[in-house]
């Protein structure tokens, strides 16, 4: 006999039991195991459904709530100017070093090149997308960070007393001279390969060739075999160049670069010669993420994002939802406190977009909303969601014991199951987009257990914290600062516009 032939008899007797668990000890219903996917039809004699009302106003994260949210070294960081009539403006900037790979350091192939010629600095981007208006071309313009203080500018380590804390996305170093032209770009034309040097050739890329002036300066220094040049070591080289920063002067566009990718670069454009005959050829220096190791210490960068918005509505009637640096809505569903108990099958909130045929074209709805909650207390903080986050995965939002997690696991959200990513539709309003968050579980606990019904806040996040439990990131799946969508509040005049909780359930008897 195998061993599922031993176990059967047991698995029968405990199936039995839990069974008659089930249907007779109504107000011990697991709420992590009811309200699945299988929902079964509504006939109005064992299976119902309700809608209910929802009380929406809106925020913003300012004064209080100020975004704390910074960029990791390897994600795509933002450049670029818009102007949104339903949002307002955005200016995003960024800092960033570039540097040799070694030191002491020599300009050419080998260390006996001769330079011959000099021609040019290019200060190069690697483009990933863009977000806004692609008619309109965007002008760059490169100035040069400031001081020599090395490393103090930098967005992800700033040495306080010793300590180790972060720099927000709200956070610019000072700047100087200004080292390029205007460089005028046209993103529609982003794909199209342009020439390198004699034979290379590259794509994606967004080219800003530096004044004369500085090349100058580089190309003098080149004399790290003797101890006196800027090449000689990291420090003196950035004694020499605290760094680039890059702002846009025109366009109605925010254009998204990555600094660790191979063609973020500076380009230096010479001949040389070695005992042969005079090349063409170019050297880089690149982003130093510090990964590998070695002298060369991390290069710095960091990303301002400034907003200029526009007055919000009060959030009853219409909300507007703005990727982080961004806003919020405050919902509450008042008819849970009071509600009875009941078998939950599915409890989902719907968001509908109000479309703008004229600016949605341009300034696109956010692909992902994010749910969380209103904690008690004297303090504004906020915890997640019970449950419905992944209900795969046993999390603690209250963190009580610390034996589990407060959030998921690697930040693993189940979007299949709970929602918030944008859907598309066309009802009696006409074509535009949606979301849903299924809240199924959470909705159950409140009914079944009278759990407190908490307020909750629903934004377009890049990231969030709960720094009541840990002072660490986690991560969305926003890009920063991309998109915006104008919703309906739980009191607009079209009813289909509104914001509202679809329940199905059965009484239990």
């Amino acid at each position: 006999m195998n061993l599922l032939q031993k176990r059967l008899p047991e698995f029968s007797i405990f199936f039995i039991v839990a069974t008659i668990a089930f249907f007779t000890g109504c107000n011990k219903l697991d709420t992590t195991n009811i309200g699945s996917d299988l929902i079964p039809e509504v006939d109005n004699v064992t299976t119902f459904a309700d809608t209910l009302d929802i009380v929406t106003s809106m925020g913003a994260f300012e004064g209080s709530l100020v975004d704390s949210t910074t960029l990791g070294l390897t994600e795509n960081y933002v450049i670029g100017k818009t102007n949104d009539p339903m949002m307002g403006g955005t200016d995003a900037r960024l800092f960033l070093q570039l540097k040799p790979s070694f030191y002491p350091y020599f300009i050419g192939t080998a260390a006996l090149d001769t330079i011959t010629a000099i021609d040019s600095v290019v200060l190069c981007l690697s483009y990933r997308s863009f977000y806004g208006d692609s008619t309109q071309p965007v002008t760059f313009i490169v100035d040069e960070v400031s001081g020599t203080a090395h490393g103090e500018w930098d967005s992800l380590y700033l040495s306080t007393n010793g300590a180790l804390s972060l720099r927000t996305i709200r956070y610019a170093p000072a700047v100087s001279q200004v080292l390029s032209v205007p460089k005028q770009v046209d993103i529609r034309r982003m794909e199209d390969y342009v020439k390198v040097g004699k034979k290379d050739t590259v794509n994606n890329q967004i080219r800003i060739k530096l004044t004369d002036a500085f090349r100058n300066q580089l190309f003098a220094g080149d004399s790290a075999l003797s101890g006196n040049g800027i090449f000689y070591s990291d420090s003196l080289f950035r004694d020499f160049t605290n760094g680039f920063a890059i702002r846009v002067l025109s366009g109605n566009a925010l254009v998204y670069v990555n600094a660790s990718d191979a063609k973020t670069r500076l380009e230096l454009h010479y001949k040389k010669k070695n005992g042969g005959p005079v090349d063409t050829v170019y050297s880089t220096f690149q982003f130093n993420t510090g990964f590998s190791g070695g002298s060369v210490s991390r290069s710095a960068i960091a990303n301002k994002i400034e907003r200029t918005r526009n007055p919000l509505p009060s959030g009853d009637q219409e909300l507007y939802l703005q990727t982080t640096p961004g806003t919020f809505a405050n919902v509450f569903i008042p008819e849970l406190t009071t509600m009875s108990n009941r078998i939950v099958h599915r409890a989902e909130i719907f968001i509908e977009q109000i479309p703008d045929p004229i600016t949605d074209n341009i300034f696109k709805a956010c692909n992902f909303l994010y749910l969380d909650l209103l904690d008690t207390g004297a303090t504004v903080k906020y915890k997640p969601i019970y449950y419905d986050l992944n209900p795969g995965v046993f999390y603690d939002p209250d963190f009580k014991t610390q034996r589990a997690p407060y959030f998921p696991s690697n930040a693993e959200v189940d979007f299949d199951y709970f929602g918030g990513y944008l859907r598309e539709k066309t009802d009696a309003t006409g074509p535009h987009s949606y979301y849903t968050f299924n809240v199924t579980r959470h909705v159950q606990q409140i009914l079944t257990k009278r759990t407190y019904n908490y307020r909750m806040r629903i934004f377009p996040a890049h990231s969030f914290r709960y720094t009541q439990y840990d002072p660490l990131q986690i991560p969305y799946r926003n890009p920063i600062a991309l998109g915006r969508v104008k919703v309906g509040g739980g009191n607009h005049p079209i009813p289909e516009y509104r914001m509202k909780m679809r329940m199905v359930y059965s009484v239990i008897k």
